[in-house]
């Protein structure tokens, strides 16, 4: 009896244990593992049968598991930097279970690997253009005339901005994006929005920090860049306005700019049809007492 009560008890243990599987998420990172002699799949479309079964069996037992976005070549320098073999499946675990605390992941709900793939690949990008702008933005340095650090006086002043935005949107769901036309490419980001039947806005906070990155990003390079911004509620026509970025401030585009922007085609330049039930309108006023932005006359970004 207290053999079979320990091995109850541990199979209770095992269901409080979360785990992370990584995720050779495409076939040249598949091919790229090949190398390993341990690491023995060599059909890459078998392979992501086995690790959906693995998700379902796991889930089907109450096992939590969180799918990683595994990448060959950081796993190497992982391994040189750690004195680790790589071609062990030890090691291997080692390197994911660093995933699971610093790499893209998302949690395995039941959902088909061909909507988890790029449901990966997303927060892999999103957490990349975070990363980037972070870093940029403490690149930049002091301000030559006050000394203040420019990159967090331009986070402050993007995360007043989003405030403000969230704060005049209409009730019910908020979608809003930023691009900003940083080089050697241009960064994205967005965040997602709603109103709880109190009022208040209800928001990622991880969304909200990358957002106000990527803003702040523009707002200290003066960088060309916009926002736009879609409301949803029920019973109610969705709006859609949007700024573009002018100095450290937000110039308000027309409603006929946004039905541009909205109804052209962004590889060939062409014209799209409107969507039906969607007003394109002038954003509402933010409260903006410093204007459009730009360089105060004391020469101090503002």
């Amino acid at each position: 009896m207290a053999h079979t009560g320990h091995q109850r008890m541990r199979r209770v243990l095992r269901r409080e244990i979360a785990g992370t599987i990584g995720l050779l998420a495409d076939e040249h990172d598949f091919t790229a593992m090949r190398r390993y002699r341990s690491f023995t799949f060599d059909d890459h479309t078998t392979y992501l049968d086995q690790v959906e079964a693995l998700l379902r069996t796991r889930a089907e037992q109450g096992n939590h598991t969180t799918v990683a976005l595994f990448d060959p070549e950081e796993y190497a320098e992982f391994c040189t930097e750690t004195g680790l073999e790589p071609d062990i499946p030890s090691s291997r675990t080692r390197f994911t279970a660093e995933l699971a605390a610093t790499g893209a992941a998302v949690p395995y709900e039941g959902q088909p690997l061909t909507e988890l793939v790029p449901e990966l690949i997303d927060e892999a990008v999103r957490k990349a253009t975070w990363e980037y702008a972070t870093t940029l933005l403490a690149q930049i340095g002091t301000c030559a005339c006050c000394g203040e650090d420019i990159g967090r006086t331009a986070f402050a002043r993007a995360t007043d901005l989003l405030t403000r935005i969230l704060d005049t949107a209409a009730p019910g769901e908020r979608h809003l994006v930023c691009s900003v036309s940083s080089k050697p490419q241009a960064l994205v980001a967005v965040i997602r929005a709603e109103q709880d039947p109190d009022g208040a806005t209800r928001l990622d906070e991880t969304e909200a920090l990358e957002f106000a990155t990527v803003l702040a990003l523009g707002i200290a390079t003066r960088s060309p860049g916009g926002l736009v911004m879609r409301t949803s509620a029920p019973d109610s026509t969705d709006r859609v306005y949007g700024w573009r970025l002018r100095g450290d401030g937000l110039e308000p585009l027309t409603a006929g700019e946004v039905f541009d922007a909205y109804c052209t085609d962004v590889m060939s330049g062409d014209l799209v049809s409107p969507e039906s039930g969607v007003d394109y309108c002038t954003p509402p006023d933010l409260g903006d007492d410093l204007g459009p932005g730009g360089t105060a006359t004391d020469g101090h970004l503002r």
